[in-house]
């Protein structure tokens, strides 16, 4: 049964109540009034729950004041300081005490205070003895009351007590019946009057007094009294005094920034003030501070009150918030630097960086009293640099303030880490942080203790340095840092090709390195033709050194898989090098035999073979093509190719970096001996700061290091010098037991289309060279594609693994197109072993779209997997930017067709288009009659039978010779 809201013939009154434990509360109640107005006797209890029932007597503030006094309604302090369900009576009786009251006080205290500053013309009433909360009307006092602290001293004692003043007449409190309601901040009842004070008073400073006259402290304890309690007295409040002096005191003040040195841990700042004689800590607030002074001759005490300017406080210590510093904690005053990327600054650094400022504006540094006295002031080095032939000769000075110290003096204590230097006169000059990280590598690699020399490798460390120091670099130095200012070096009058612009400018820094007698990586990413880039050198150097007769032969080592494709590129870009493979079982026993070519070609492992033969003789330049080959330093193929003699030296690697910052260390060590240093102090110094704790500025020294002589450009980089897509064919060798199966099953089929041309069987012959040619294609690309059983390697297949890893180290995406779905299952289980992630799709593939959402939408997924019948038309693919085929199709329309499920409208990146053709296979030979049948191919044909039916009996004798 719903009930009827009651009329306004209630009223809401608050009324103030004494709790047996808690002390004075005030509670909402609801009272029904007479027929005249008056208060009946007729009243209820009222929560914000239950205060709906009265809604008509009932406005918007009292529904705030009732919800604030729900707060302190016993049973919500217990809830609240007590988690465990427990009845009020039980509360009080076992569980409440002494610091249990103090909490919960605290919080009525809080929570009357908030009533009292809202409550305005509400009716408030002191309840009676028997409970009725509309017993005795009060009235809040209009102005706050004022309060007088007197002490009297004699001979025998000091007397204390207090006198409150309101509207400048003397209020009698003492024996009144008065109540202290709030103690917090200080309520008085009186004469049914609630009395508020004009400044911060604690009830407990009264209470003592409503039922007694004074305080006596007796002579015998009063001086710890005095430098207690009277001294926190006249700093809070006004004092009047007979029998000692309270003076007041104004200063123009000072700010000061006190030095704490500590051995262990970090040394740190106090700001503090000096007001004349007497010296304040910063944060706190008070606006008066009291001093104790006692005369004992004449047995007088002396209060000396220094009045603060605490605004002018704050100003202070806001600027030297501004320059850097900050609270250790929250409350304490030790300051110090702001962290800097992770990492905070000493405060010796700091006061030095920010000397002048701060005597600028009137700060003055002390320091404690102990026995090492540091050396505040400005700290600074002068470098300047003399260039030679191949070394720069560094002078370099360090200031103290007034002092000037030859830097190498530094020498020890910068390689050792040890921060405290003694200056001539004694005091400990702190060398700041940034010395150690800034010229440990001056002193690692100098040549020589006793002055500052360094080989011209270096010239990364010099840059680095020139950055934070005053230091001017001639012309070439300048130029070599900041690769973008070299100048065109001329091109070779017989490399047949056009360098695009970024390639033109890996071709100026070869010739530049070459010029100033340095090594050099080219790290471009893959499918920017680092290739052609060396060849168009090679192709410089033998025009420039045939006419000085000077040795003009390099040697470039690579892994096999790459030898035919250098030599293709060779042939079509430079084909006036005289190149000699040394590979094979048939290769130069004789040095001297190397000197008429321009280029030898071997491989990693030849060249572990033949170390002996090649360090016999000296290269114009030795070249190493996916130099991370050697990135152990304890293989045997570093240890060789180090033995090799040459006048310059390259790496070629589009992945220097593979697995870790260590791979670094032999490729720049081959190019620049030297220039990282020992392996070991390579590992201590950047790898493991670098790869275990993430150390920002170890990398960024590294790379400020090996700047010089790594050049490295992304696709996104040179984007728009780009064609949209760039086609490669990568040429791979088959393994030894797949060349031997390769060439078995080629004279099988070749002996059996002979008998049938013998026999006149032209029907069989072309159903012979169909299964043949399609068994030969699958033994280039695996055999295990024609015998499950076959455990030998794939040329082919390694090949496709080794690219795809290069690929991807970017996080680029691929699709892989193969028309034998045989071919993708060998790549699938491959995946699944090392568990990495793709999408598959081929004619047998259910759900097309589900293949298609994971390698678009899934970051994880780089690889599509796709059959080139089900997957060459009427997919968008633009999310991969690299296309793999496998395998050359019959109709290079076909193949054109899977290039562009990514080479389509919408994809913004340039598309990088890999073919992989087996070498002296089938599939070398059709790509050489695809490119002379092309026109028949675009038009007609489709399939294999139909380009079978092209052929020439020439052309059968090709395929199969």
């Amino acid at each position: 049964m719903q009930q009827t809201k009651l009329s306004s013939s209630h009223r809401i009154v608050y009324s103030i109540c004494e709790h047996p434990y808690l002390g004075y509360l005030i509670e909402p109640h609801v009272v029904k009034l007479n027929p005249n107005g008056t208060y009946s006797l007729r009243y209820q209890r009222v929560f914000s729950n239950t205060v709906n029932e009265y809604a008509q007597a009932v406005d918007e503030l009292d529904y705030k004041l009732i919800r604030l006094l729900d707060e302190i309604e016993q049973t919500s302090l217990i809830k609240k300081f007590h988690k465990k369900a427990i009845r009020p009576v039980d509360f009080f009786s076992k569980v409440f005490d002494k610091n249990l009251y103090e909490l919960l006080r605290t919080k009525i205290d809080q929570v009357l205070l908030q009533f009292f500053a809202l409550v305005g013309e509400k009716p408030i009433f002191l309840m009676s003895k028997d409970g009725y909360p509309a017993d005795q009307k009060l009235l809040i006092a209009p102005q706050p009351a004022s309060v007088l602290f007197h002490f009297r001293r004699n001979e025998e004692e000091t007397r204390y007590f207090p006198t409150i003043k309101y509207e400048d007449h003397r209020m009698e409190f003492m024996f009144k019946n008065a109540q202290v309601i709030v103690n917090e901040q200080a309520w008085l009842l009186l004469n049914n009057t609630l009395f508020h004070f004009d400044q911060q008073l604690e009830g407990k400073k009264l209470s003592p007094f409503l039922n007694k006259r004074f305080i006596s402290v007796s002579r015998s304890t009063e001086k710890k009294y005095f430098e207690t309690f009277v001294c926190s007295l006249i700093e809070k409040y006004n004092v009047y005094a007979e029998g000692f002096e309270i003076k007041t005191h104004q200063h123009n003040a000072n700010p000061i920034l006190k030095l704490i040195y500590h051995e262990e841990g970090d040394s740190h700042v106090e700001l503090q003030f000096q007001y004349g004689p007497y010296i304040f800590s910063s944060g706190k607030d008070n606006k008066v501070n009291v001093r104790m002074e006692y005369d004992e001759e004449n047995d007088l005490y002396t209060f000396h009150r220094i009045k603060r300017s605490i605004i002018w406080e704050e100003n202070q210590a806001k600027i030297i918030t501004e320059l850097g510093l900050e609270k250790l904690y929250p409350h304490s005053n030790d300051l110090l630097p702001k962290e800097i990327l992770g990492k905070r600054p000493s405060i010796f650094d700091w006061i030095s960086q920010n000397d002048l400022v701060l005597r600028e504006k009137g700060f003055e540094i002390i320091q404690d009293v102990a026995e090492k006295k540091f050396f505040i002031g400005q700290t600074s080095i002068d470098i300047s640099i003399n260039e030679d032939n191949d070394w720069f000769d560094i002078k370099a000075i360090a200031k103290f303030g007034p002092f000037e110290i030859p830097f190498i003096q530094l020498r020890h204590h910068i390689l050792h880490n040890i921060k405290e230097f003694t200056l001539p006169n004694g005091e400990i000059a702190m060398i700041p942080e940034e010395w150690f990280a800034q010229y440990n590598h001056l002193f690692q690699f100098s040549r020589d203790k006793n002055e500052l020399k360094l080989n011209k490798i270096h010239l990364g460390l010099l840059y680095e340095i020139s950055e934070h120091t005053e230091l001017t670099f001639s012309r070439k130095l300048k130029k070599l840092a900041d690769f973008e200012e070299i100048a065109d070096a001329p091109l070779p009058k017989n490399f047949h090709g056009q360098l695009r612009p970024y390639q033109r400018a890996g071709y100026n820094w070869f010739n530049f390195l070459q010029q100033y007698k340095f090594g050099g990586c080219l790290a471009d990413d893959m499918g920017l033709g680092k290739t052609i880039q060396t060849l168009a050198l090679l192709q410089h150097q033998k025009e420039i050194l045939i006419a000085d007769h000077a040795v003009r032969t390099s040697l470039l080592i690579l892994p096999t898989s790459l030898i035919y494709n250098w030599q293709n590129e060779a042939t079509k870009f430079a084909p006036d090098l005289k190149i000699y493979l040394h590979t094979g079982n048939n290769r130069l026993k004789d040095p001297q035999l190397l000197s008429p070519y321009d280029l030898v070609i071997t491989t990693y492992g030849i060249t572990r073979i033949d170390e002996e033969f090649l360090s016999q003789f000296y290269f114009n330049y030795i070249i190493l093509d996916e130099s991370q080959n050697i990135k152990n330093p304890t293989s045997k193929s570093f240890k060789a190719i180090k033995s090799l003699k040459s006048q310059h030296k390259l790496a070629l690697s589009g992945t220097p970096v593979e697995n870790s910052v260590s791979d670094l260390w032999t490729q720049m060590h081959f190019t620049n001996p030297g220039l990282l240093g020992s392996y070991t102090y390579f590992q201590k110094e950047f790898v493991q700061p670098i790869e275990k704790k993430k150390d920002e500025e170890k990398a960024k020294r590294l790379q400020t290091i090996v700047k010089p002589f790594i050049l490295r450009r992304t696709k996104d980089q040179v984007a728009t010098e780009l064609p949209p897509k760039t086609e490669q064919v990568l040429y791979c060798e088959m393994s030894e037991k797949q060349h031997e199966l390769y060439e078995k099953v080629k004279s099988e089929y070749r002996n059996a289309i002979l008998d049938n041309q013998l026999a006149g069987k032209a029907k069989s012959n072309q159903i012979a060279l169909l299964q043949g040619l399609i068994k030969l294609r699958q033994l280039a690309n695996h055999p295990k594609m024609v015998d499950q059983e076959y455990t030998g390697n794939s040329g082919k297949f390694d090949t496709v693994i080794e690219t795809l890893e290069k690929v991807l180290q970017n996080g680029n995406k691929v699709l892989i197109f193969s028309q034998f779905v045989k071919q993708l299952n060998i790549f699938r289980s491959y995946f699944d072993k090392k568990s990495i992630n793709y999408a598959y799709l081929d004619g047998s593939t259910k759900n097309r779209d589900e293949a298609v959402s994971q390698f678009r939408e899934d970051k994880d997924t780089k690889l599509f997997l796709i059959s080139i019948k089900a997957g060459g038309v009427g997919l968008n693919l633009i999310e991969a930017d690299y296309v793999f085929i496998l395998d050359p199709w019959w109709n290079p329309a076909v193949e054109q067709q899977a290039v562009d499920r990514s080479h389509r409208i919408g994809q913004t990146k340039n598309v990088f288009i890999y073919k992989f053709i087996s070498k002296d296979t089938v599939e070398e030979k059709i790509l050489a009659m695809q490119n002379r049948k092309r026109s028949i191919a675009q038009s007609l044909i489709t399939t294999e039978e139909s380009f079978i039916k092209s052929l020439s009996s020439e052309d059968i004798q090709e395929l199969l010779g």
